[in-house]
């Protein structure tokens, strides 16, 4: 099985407007609210967003061959609202120059325990799309039990929202 360039940038898009909309509902966010622990790996709405930042920051790495990516200088929202939309264009233009043929080829990767891996690109994409998924709904549910509510995140509301769906 493979996946298509195009579609590996749609979903890649698609990850970006999502974590997006989600940074933009946890500006409005008191600092008690943003930092409240939730008993999660992450602890908390800001916890589970620089995790997935720093997650994006190291795959683009790992998929671009440089062993050593550059990290959020700090955990704060500011910081979140400026460097993650910057790794966000970074990952588009990287987006920019896929083809079919490159996202068969085999990445290989060292994990955070010094382990080699070696996957097909577009795997390690949808991995991408998928773990970030995960983690806003995660967000989203922190935002929930906080009494506030979540934008929309569902891929399907992208497609409505981006490709003008009916």
């Amino acid at each position: 099985m493979s996946v298509s360039a195009d579609a590996l940038r749609t979903h890649l898009d698609y990850t970006i407007w999502a974590s997006r909309r989600l940074l933009q509902a946890a500006a409005q966010l008191s600092y008690e609210e943003l930092n409240r622990d939730f008993g999660t790996a992450d602890r908390s709405v800001l916890g589970a967003l620089t995790h997935v930042s720093r997650a994006d920051q190291t795959w683009l790495a790992r998929i671009t061959g440089n062993p050593n990516p550059p990290s959020l200088a700090e955990t704060n929202l500011v910081a979140l609202q400026t460097e993650w939309p910057a790794l966000h264009d970074r990952w588009k233009g990287w987006a920019l120059g896929l083809t079919d043929q490159t996202a068969l080829a085999e990445i290989v990767y060292q994990d955070l325990k010094g382990r080699t891996w070696k996957q097909p690109l577009w795997q390690l994409v949808l991995h991408v799309v998928n773990h970030g998924t995960h983690h806003r709904g995660q967000v989203s549910g922190f935002l929930r039990a906080m009494g506030h509510a979540p934008p929309p995140l569902d891929l399907v509301f992208y497609y409505r929202e981006s490709m003008g769906a009916a």
